[in-house]
């Protein structure tokens, strides 16, 4: 964990040479106020983690990520990322009397389900409860991934992402236009519309009345 807000802290007193860097490797002319450094995140690779430095991660808001990676026969790659718990605490506590890690705790946010429900009226948040739970069983495997503007539901990749609004969720279906059956036109055709999450299908919900037909186009993105 040190090895790890090392880098963060580098990282957040650099920031310019870290662009330039990027624009010489890649021929880009990415400017420093482009880039949201809030997200940033260090992953370190390895074949495996000892028991110790998998508890010294497991904090739901660390911006420190471990991922196993194993090599076998035939070139198959096993990718495996190493999981918080469901009762992994904040980081938080633990940086405030080191400047340098309360730095970049302050600097540097992982996003949880509940900083997006707590802007919600509780029946919005009860609302997406019951999305997020229908969505769960729609397959094995399903992973919730909350990002800085919106909640991300990924199979090996995105298939929905839900933005909670106060009196409404946004979902949005990752799917290319004229790809999803609707026989409803529920879901807008938002191609050329500037929107946050993947995919060009959006529907807006206030109410739990068409949960299950709006399962039934999800379910058709999962692959």
């Amino acid at each position: 964990m040190d090895q790890g807000f090392t880098y963060l802290s580098l990282m957040l007193e650099n920031k310019a040479d870290f662009i330039i860097e990027h624009n010489e490797k890649l021929k880009r002319s990415l400017k420093r106020d482009e880039v949201d450094w809030s997200q940033t995140r260090v992953a370190f690779v390895s074949p495996s983690f000892t028991e110790n430095q998998v508890l010294a991660t497991n904090f739901k808001d660390l911006p420190i990520e471990l991922w196993e990676v194993k090599q076998y026969e035939n070139d198959i790659i096993a990718i495996n990322p190493i999981k918080k718990t469901a009762a992994a605490e904040s980081i938080k506590p633990m940086t405030q009397q080191n400047a340098t890690l309360k730095k970049v705790t302050e600097e540097i946010m992982v996003y949880t389900e509940q900083n997006h429900i707590e802007y919600a009226s509780d029946q919005i948040a009860e609302l997406y409860e019951k999305f997020r739970n229908a969505i769960l069983n729609l397959a094995d495997g399903i992973e919730i991934k909350p990002l800085k503007v919106y909640i991300a539901f990924k199979k090996g990749k995105n298939i929905t992402d839900i933005l909670i609004q106060k009196r409404s969720l946004k979902i949005v279906i990752n799917a290319k236009a004229d790809q999803l059956d609707d026989p409803k036109k529920l879901a807008k055709d938002i191609t050329n519309v500037g929107h946050w999450g993947n995919g060009d299908y959006q529907i807006i919900v206030k109410d739990d009345a068409n949960l299950e037909y709006i399962m039934s186009l999800i379910k058709q993105v999962i692959s």
